[in-house]
């Protein structure tokens, strides 16, 4: 896995385009959603580009655990405690709409079930 030069969210992780970056580790980088769907909105996207969530795991399961510690690090940092949901869409079908793993934290409200 490398870097996808028309990738955003690639470009983000380059520091190539603006993101408000909430943290970053050797792996993962997590930044503000543009459009957030809850008052606490963090994406968590591997650096390195893999297209899904699914192509992720399959090149290296342990990353997929990596970025949730990334996330329940987020929400302590964020306040939000032990309420918070962590999304993972795969294929444009879910709702996923860039084309980079990326891990949805969403918090600060009460979330309802179903999602959507």
């Amino acid at each position: 896995m490398a870097a996808d030069p028309d990738c955003i969210f690639c470009k983000i992780v380059a520091g190539e385009i603006p993101g408000e970056v909430v943290q970053r580790s050797d792996d993962a980088v997590a930044f503000r959603d543009l459009n957030p769907a809850a008052p606490t909105h963090v994406l968590v996207v591997p650096v390195d580009h893999a297209e899904n969530a699914a192509a992720t795991a399959a090149a290296d399961p342990a990353l997929v655990g990596r970025l949730v510690s990334v996330a329940a690090q987020v929400a302590d940092a964020e306040g939000l405690g032990g309420d918070y949901r962590l999304v993972l869409n795969t294929g444009a079908g879910s709702g996923q709409s860039v084309f980079h793993t990326h891990l949805h934290l969403l918090g600060g409200r009460p979330m309802t079930w179903p999602p959507g």
